[in-house]
């Protein structure tokens, strides 16, 4: 492993590291290779305590500055990471095993996207001045106060900026716990902030398991919880949310449908299909997982699709070269192998790989079935590994129908030369982020969340605004007032 600067210690509050090794101890390991990354603790009662009144001291003075204010100091945030991308990408890689090929594009540096363009629209958050008559009303934005963010493991440090950018944008502080399997970038991204200018206690990072983000989300001095993470854990924290009449934004798992109709570029859409299955190594909330092919393309498209998939390259994750890398943990390992065994058990046809690879470690083959069926549980349940289902099928309104047969809504797509009919089936779709010709491109110019079981609320782009403040709402008299009595 190369030899890179480790946090001081495994929390940052109030500008400094801080540590108490009286909490459990929290170890993250490479995951090609087993070896021991760094080992940090989790949080204390006090430690966390500590997090939620520096956030809490921090929320006036940071909500007082102005827009601009905040806005130049999140901006140089953004080139100090965009300086340090190689770095954060290594430091990334070694958390996540994905290759650094992809981190080097997809982590740090849209982490530093956010934080520009939310950097940017700062100073424009305003409210809008309403003429009744004589009399008007105006309204006022303002933060929440103390926002609470769980990240998940597959993008660490893009999350903790996806959560941060908006949230300290619109005057808010906030504590942000990463995954306990990715404990690293969020640090480096705290050291960034506060090197920016940021003051003490506005961002705060605390380390710990499912526990600590309980402690926060229950702890009376939060006014709004952003969750990343799976549907089960999006329902325990939404509940212990609305207890305290919280604002959340939820974003939750997926088993998105990828539809495929015969007029399609096909060359387009095979790329499609690997970026929505097998980039990360399948670990992503919105991909593609089921792949529905019209009938009559369907043998090309699936040849295609497996002579392109025999040509990843599967290897050490820090080698360039490389771009397949491990699974995140055993754990997932395992349910992804247990999820491919299931496949065939049900009766669909292997096309390609399915066992760990001989690298050892844990990896997992890219898997593709055939003959898939939406009743069997490859294409009922979010797997979150690098499995890819092919569903063939004759008719659109057959797609659509069964497509959204899911109590997932995070996200689809539709490949087709129509495009009368790719604005049809767009609209059809019961998802919250939807592709037409391309898949998985998440612009934070965008809005990025689902519907259903997938989740509430939207990251990036202005909605992500309306998720972070509230408005007040000002009437003005301006003559006299009238009583019956």
């Amino acid at each position: 492993m190369p030899n890179i600067k480790q946090p001081e210690a495994s929390h940052y509050i109030n500008g400094q590291y801080v540590e108490d090794n009286a909490g459990t101890e929290l170890v993250t390991r490479y995951p090609a290779t087993g070896e021991v990354v760094a080992s940090l603790y989790a949080a204390t009662n006090s430690i966390v305590d500590h997090a939620l009144t520096a956030a809490d001291a921090a929320r006036a003075s940071w909500a007082a500055m102005t827009g601009s204010e905040r806005g130049r100091i999140l901006r140089k945030a953004a080139d100090i990471i965009r300086e340090r991308n190689r770095e954060l990408s290594v430091l990334e890689t070694l958390d996540t095993g994905k290759p650094l090929q992809e981190t080097l594009v997809a982590d740090a540096a849209s982490g530093a996207d956010c934080l520009e363009y939310f950097g940017a629209i700062a100073a424009g958050l305003t409210g809008e001045h309403i003429q009744l008559g004589k009399d008007f009303a105006y309204t006022i934005r303002e933060p929440l106060g103390v926002c609470v963010g769980i990240g998940a493991w597959n993008y660490p440090i893009q999350i903790a900026c996806w959560k941060a950018a908006p949230a300290l944008a619109c005057g808010n502080t906030l504590v942000f716990k990463p995954s306990e399997m990715t404990p690293l970038s969020a640090l480096k991204l705290a050291e960034i902030l506060t090197e920016a200018g940021l003051p003490d206690g506005v961002f705060n990072v605390i380390q710990g398991y499912g526990e600590t983000g309980g402690a926060l989300v229950d702890d009376s001095r939060v006014a709004k919880v952003s969750l990343t993470g799976s549907v089960p854990t999006g329902r325990k924290v939404y509940a212990a949310a609305a207890k305290g009449m919280k604002h959340v934004t939820m974003e939750l798992g997926g088993k998105s449908p990828l539809l495929i109709f015969d007029d399609a570029s096909l060359d387009d859409a095979v790329s499609a299909a690997i970026n929505a299955n097998f980039y990360s190594s399948g670990q992503i909330c919105s991909n593609g997982t089921r792949v529905f092919v019209q009938k009559g393309i369907l043998p090309e498209f699936l040849a295609r699709v497996k002579e392109r998939t025999q040509k990843a390259i599967i290897g050490d994750p820090l080698d360039e070269a490389t771009n397949f890398g491990p699974m995140i943990s055993q754990a997932q390992f395992d349910i992804t192998l247990s999820y491919i065994q299931k496949g065939i058990d049900e009766g669909a046809t292997l096309v390609l790989g399915g066992k760990a690879h001989h690298k050892g470690g844990l990896y997992v083959e890219p898997t593709i079935f055939s003959d898939v069926t939406d009743d069997m549980s490859i294409a009922r349940e979010e797997i979150f590994g690098p499995v890819m289902s092919f569903l063939p099928f004759d008719t659109e309104e057959e797609a659509l129908r069964r497509a959204n047969d899911t109590e997932f809504g995070l996200a689809a797509g539709v490949f087709t030369s129509d495009l009368t009919r790719a604005h049809r089936v767009v609209a059809a779709f019961e998802a919250g982020t939807c592709w037409i010709n391309t898949y998985n491109l998440t612009p934070i110019e965008m809005p990025f969340g689902g519907t259903k079981a997938s989740g509430v609320g939207r990251e990036n782009a202005k909605a992500a605004i309306e998720h972070y403040s509230e408005l007040k709402s000002v009437y003005v008299g301006m003559g006299p007032v009238e009583a019956a009595f």
